[in-house]
């Protein structure tokens, strides 16, 4: 099973963290798939940097974030309920790429409606 965790990186007693997709039996500094972000508690507020597509498109190909990540993502406003909705989106923007094209906002089905409605008016 994936999990999305945090990466402690940094020198002693000066954390920073890296947010990562990594199976859920690898050491927390281990392998990982991705990393989709970044988290620096130190500085007040705390720097999150976090590319919310890639990590949409994670929990919605079933990896479950640990506690902290949780966090993270209700602070960033990236709710779990979200992903089920804008999966068919990601899985477009993926097949396109991996055709060799780039995904463009065409290629989403909002786009498609949206024209439709101005030719409706």
């Amino acid at each position: 099973m994936l999990r999305i965790r945090l990466r402690r990186v940094g020198k002693k007693k000066q954390p920073s963290y890296r947010i990562v997709v990594a199976d859920s039996r690898s050491p927390r500094d281990g392998a990982f798939v991705e990393r989709i972000g970044h988290y620096d508690p130190l500085i007040d507020p705390p720097a999150v940097t976090l590319d919310k597509a890639r990590a949409r498109l994670w929990l919605s190909r079933g990896a479950q974030p640990s506690d902290a990540v949780r966090r993270i993502f209700q602070w960033q406003r990236l709710d779990e309920e979200d992903v089920a909705e804008e999966a068919p989106r990601d899985e477009l923007a993926i097949a396109a790429v991996a055709a060799g094209g780039e995904a463009s906002e065409t290629d989403a089905p909002e786009a498609e409606t949206a024209s439709e409605q101005e030719v409706a008016e």
